[in-house]
């Protein structure tokens, strides 16, 4: 029998945990397992925060609706697997992660618990709460992950930052756009999003 653990002061910050051990964790708290170790999420995002994923996921919607690609947001968890041991044992794997918005396109990547294995695209909108020490760690853990296009919504600056994972495995930034360009997506070629639209409070 599973015993829960009802309060997030109950972990110990020093141990790596599993994705078998986060699905005995009972407490309020979001939170995110990055090789191992807890990540606590921020608060709730903000209505500019929830406004911009409300207009992306409604593009990206519309765009995907004829494609096998099946569009997720937050809360929905992400398992990433080490590729040097690629088991999907629930207690083989030591990062979840919940993407604000994330694109799958293997179906066998789904399963009822959420994702499993890197999505095509991953969307983050940082919010005051991000660190700088939290994105750089995504941005690595994505690129490892293999993730093949990242992009960073700045919702105070009304930027986005494009991402694209090269031959080598390696992610180079092919583009930053701001609230007055046309944005365009590198696997989905004909996905254009006025980043107007996107950013218009």
């Amino acid at each position: 029998m599973d015993t829960f653990i009802t309060d997030i002061s109950e972990l110990d910050p020093d141990k790596i945990y599993t994705y078998a051990d986060y699905l005995t964790w009972r407490f309020e708290q979001r939170v995110e397992l990055i090789k191992g170790k807890v990540f606590k999420m921020s608060p709730a995002p903000s209505s500019k925060h929830q406004t911009i994923s409300t207009q992306l996921q409604g593009i990206l919607f519309i765009n995907l609706r004829n494609k096998p690609c099946k569009l997720f947001s937050a809360p929905f968890d992400v398992r990433l697997i080490d590729k040097k041991k690629s088991s999907k044992a629930n207690q083989d794997v030591y990062t979840v992660v919940q993407p604000d918005i994330c694109v799958i396109c293997d179906k066998t990547k789904i399963d009822e618990k959420g994702g499993i294995g890197a999505p095509d695209l991953i969307v983050e909108i940082l919010s005051p709460g991000n660190s700088k020490t939290e994105m750089k760690i995504k941005y690595a853990l994505y690129e490892e992950s293999g993730v093949l296009e990242y992009w960073v919504v700045y919702p105070s600056e009304h930027v986005l930052q494009q991402f694209i994972l090269n031959q080598e495995g390696k992610y180079q930034l092919k583009e930053t756009f701001t609230e007055d360009e046309v944005f365009k997506s590198h696997i989905f070629p004909e996905l254009q999003i006025s980043l107007g639209e996107v950013f218009e409070d």
